[in-house]
């Protein structure tokens, strides 16, 4: 049984050092996809380079994915907004079922996971021998701008992975409801994303997102999935600085799917301590990444 990582890059060498480091004991090999288009269609550069790890060389396959979606919408009409955000969806879509085609290698006894790359799971809470179910989603914290800070509000599942023979398509997988359902349920022996052969994975794993210079997190923003509604906020670097500085986000994540908008309403980020449940890697190089903190190093 052999464990294949796969995720997706934009420009985040930082966490995928950490990706790399936290996960590298349980993974046979990482699948990272890059796409010569941002999620928003702007033309970039690709940007991985796996020599920044040499340690990890071998066992990384990057995969480059140069072309557009066939179905892209039209986004000068009355629709705009909802084009948008569609074609950033199929732009995700494209680029994360290109992962499946790389594990070519991988036996259908083997296990895929898939998670964006600032979402890493904690292999070490399941035992893969003994699972009996057909998914796996692992429940995870959630970290804004530093290790440490986070908004407790919800818990995010991001990775999400099964055999290799269960799965057909990673946009799929990524679709599949945080949420076991009762066996009589008739309506899972139709669905796309709704399961009962389902486990997840409590204390499982992290995901730090947003842990960019505000600079650079000004430029994913614009080119991330929902550069649509932060586009009405007309948000700046400076804006970006503000929210870092003061530990906060403008993203309601528990706000009603059918609202127009999650971006406005502001919620304050919790610092919390190195101990409390922190990957063992982090623990260990605190000062290494000192920077990505929020403490008082001359305290510690």
């Amino acid at each position: 049984m052999r464990i294949f990582d796969c995720t997706t890059y934009f420009n985040e060498p930082l966490i995928m050092d950490i990706r790399f480091n936290i996960l590298n004991e349980h993974v046979t090999k990482f699948i990272i996809v890059e796409s010569a288009y941002s999620h928003s269609g702007a033309k970039k550069k690709i940007n991985f380079d796996k020599n920044l790890y040499p340690q990890f060389k071998n066992k990384i396959e990057h995969i480059i994915v140069d072309k557009e979606p066939e179905n892209i919408l039209d986004t000068d009409n009355a629709h705009k907004d909802i084009n948008k955000r569609t074609n950033s969806i199929l732009r995700i879509s494209l680029q994360r079922n290109e992962a499946l085609k790389a594990c070519k290698e991988a036996s259908e006894e083997d296990y895929i996971f898939y998670s964006d790359n600032d979402e890493i799971p904690n292999f070490n809470e399941i035992d893969f021998y003994k699972n009996k179910s057909k998914f796996i989603i692992f429940e995870q914290k959630l970290f804004y701008y530093k290790f440490n800070l986070l908004n407790d509000r919800i818990f995010w599942y991001g990775t999400k992975g099964a055999k290799k023979k269960h799965i057909k398509l990673i946009s799929d997988l990524r679709n599949i409801k945080p949420k076991k359902y009762p066996f009589w349920r008739i309506d899972t022996l139709f669905s796309k994303n709704k399961f009962s052969n389902l486990k997840i994975i409590k204390n499982g794993g992290w995901h730090f997102t947003q842990l960019k210079k505000p600079e650079d997190l000004f430029e994913k923003i614009k080119n991330d999935e929902h550069h649509n509604e932060f586009d009405k906020l007309d948000m700046n670097v400076d804006h970006i600085k503000n929210m870092i500085d003061n530990k906060f986000i403008e993203y309601d994540h528990l706000s009603d799917s059918k609202s127009t908008s999650k971006i406005g309403n502001r919620f304050k980020l919790k610092s919390i301590d190195i101990n409390s449940n922190m990957p063992t890697y982090l623990k260990r190089n605190i000062k290494k990444y000192e920077d990505w903190f929020d403490f008082d190093f001359e305290k510690i």
